[in-house]
């Protein structure tokens, strides 16, 4: 009886301890890393401070939208990136005209990656051509004749906040947008462009 009593006590211990090291195994392994994603895509409101034709009022804002998609070249650093954006502008001279500015550009994207951190910066160079129309440009100003399409070419970055593995806040993105719209002096148009919303992981 005392033996039967002890073998199952055995028993019971080396069950015991072989449940303890199964489960001190399987909290040793590392947690399953999330695949990384390939594409993103970025839906943004855009603030844009611009620069009408020489002699006229200077300096007005634009306000619209702009959508970013990327794609990660596999498990590097950069991304290849194709950018449209939209901006309007009402009354921007004494004579009342308005403005409506689209941009379709591609390019490449840096991407920072800080240890142990949401916060995620890059750095991007994206060239293409810019579109002009609203009344500044359709009739009133004849100078402007190529609003149809002419270059446009941006430098900038920002930071994008994560929240989950899917989805980012853009905190800011700036940018320097140039453009070549004839305006009579010296064909070349300054633009900043400011830009924040969110960005959808895929």
């Amino acid at each position: 009886m005392r033996i039967g009593i002890k073998i199952t006590f055995f028993l019971l211990s080396a069950m015991a301890v072989l449940s303890t090291a199964q489960a001190l195994a399987q909290l040793a392994q590392p947690a399953a890393t999330p695949a990384q994603p390939r594409a993103d895509l970025a839906l943004d409101y855009t603030y844009m401070r611009s620069n009408a034709p020489p002699g006229d009022c200077g300096c007005f804002n634009l306000n619209g939208g702009s959508a970013t998609f990327g794609w990660h070249i596999g498990q590097s650093h950069f991304a290849l990136v194709g950018d449209v954006s939209v901006a309007e502008a009402g009354k921007i001279s004494s004579n009342g005209y308005g403005l409506t500015l689209s941009t379709f550009t591609a390019g490449a994207r840096y991407q920072f990656r800080l240890a142990h951190s949401p916060l995620h910066p890059f750095g991007q160079i994206l060239a293409g051509a810019a579109h002009g129309s609203g009344s500044l440009v359709d009739g009133q100003n004849p100078s402007v004749s190529n609003s149809g399409g002419t270059f446009a070419g941006s430098a900038g970055g920002g930071v994008d906040l994560n929240i989950t593995h899917r989805l980012s806040i853009r905190l800011v993105e700036a940018d320097y947008l140039a453009t070549t719209f004839n305006n009579g002096d010296n064909d070349h148009q300054n633009n900043l462009r400011l830009s924040t919303g969110v960005v959808f992981h895929f």
